[in-house]
């Protein structure tokens, strides 16, 4: 396929949960089964789903800061999961993660300035401390900051000045792939507007890729050329973004979008409101992992997992009652 940067097939991730009884072999939560999907070169993917589906985990699992079980991850053409140390040092070069919380994510003993400065220190970019410092200024002004706060600590910001401080420490290396795992959730609504529309002019400079992670469909509407929607460790239905919210196909993608709140309720999607908790992956249901919950469920639906179905060019869906 043309132009496309990432490419992931069939990729799972499980984790041992121990001995369920004695004489039986390691009982296995898989918080990712068989996802597939590709990123195209400046080309956003949201990546939608209530929290416990998988979603947080799929995006680790691309960088291996979670080890894959099984599936293919491939970069530029390249199977990342067969990586040795040296080729994940280059690779982490370019495709970096932001991540959910801003706080969190910086360390409270050091300055902005040796924040983002780090990654330019690891990967050895330039050759002295002043041209490290030049690119540290840069990248701050990109990002709407001041070159003077790199004197300051985190604790001294906002947490959408935390999230821009974090954006920049990713922009020091010129990554090509950005996984934003919630990069929002923790934001107030208009900073989230703010932190959105900077990381759509910044992929429009760089050209850069984003998997932009989120349980929120409202927020991913406005960052997003695909969408793909994922529950209990499947994604259910991808299509282009005016796919998704003008026409869509699963009962759950209808779900997520009666849920969004619209100035005018009968200009909603129509769909169910989900009723209960996402079951619990290390005990899912057989069959279709959605039919618990979902209003047109039968008998098949107990027995057999749906496949994806082609209904447009490039809208895919997997439900035994389409």
């Amino acid at each position: 396929m043309k132009n496309v940067l990432l490419q992931v097939k069939d990729l799972v991730t499980c984790f041992a949960l121990g001995k369920t009884r004695l004489f039986q072999g390691v009982h296995l939560l898989c918080a990712v089964k068989g996802v597939s999907f590709y990123l195209k070169e400046g080309e956003t993917l949201g990546l939608v789903g209530e929290s416990g589906c998988g979603k947080t985990t799929t995006g680790r699992s691309i960088l291996r800061l979670v080890e894959p079980t099984a599936g293919e991850i491939l970069f530029e053409g390249r199977d990342v999961s067969g990586f040795d140390r040296h080729q994940m040092k280059g690779f982490r070069r370019s495709a970096q993660m932001i991540f959910q919380d801003p706080f969190a994510s910086l360390n409270p003993r050091m300055t902005v300035g040796d924040i983002v400065e780090e990654p330019l220190l690891v990967h050895a970019v330039h050759r002295n401390s002043l041209e490290r410092k030049d690119a540290v200024a840069s990248v701050l002004k990109k990002v709407g900051l001041e070159p003077d706060y790199m004197r300051r600590f985190p604790h001294e910001f906002s947490g959408g000045q935390r999230q821009r401080i974090g954006i920049a420490r990713v922009l020091t290396l010129n990554p090509k792939l950005i996984v934003a795992d919630e990069p929002v959730s923790a934001l107030d609504v208009s900073i989230q507007a703010q932190i959105i529309n900077l990381m759509v002019r910044l992929q429009e400079e760089l050209n850069m890729s984003y998997l932009f992670i989120s349980h929120d469909l409202a927020v991913v509407e406005h960052i997003s050329h695909r969408v793909a929607i994922m529950y209990l460790g499947k994604i259910v239905e991808t299509a282009p973004a005016g796919n998704i919210y003008h026409n869509p196909r699963h009962p759950y993608t209808k779900a997520l979008l009666s849920a969004i709140p619209v100035p005018d309720p009968r200009s909603r999607i129509k769909g169910t409101v989900l009723q209960g908790d996402i079951p619990n992956p290390a005990d899912p249901p057989s069959g279709c992992a959605f039919r618990t919950r979902c209003p047109i469920a039968d008998a098949v639906c107990s027995r057999e997992d749906p496949r994806m179905k082609e209904f447009e060019p490039d809208h895919f869906a997997a439900c035994h009652a389409l």
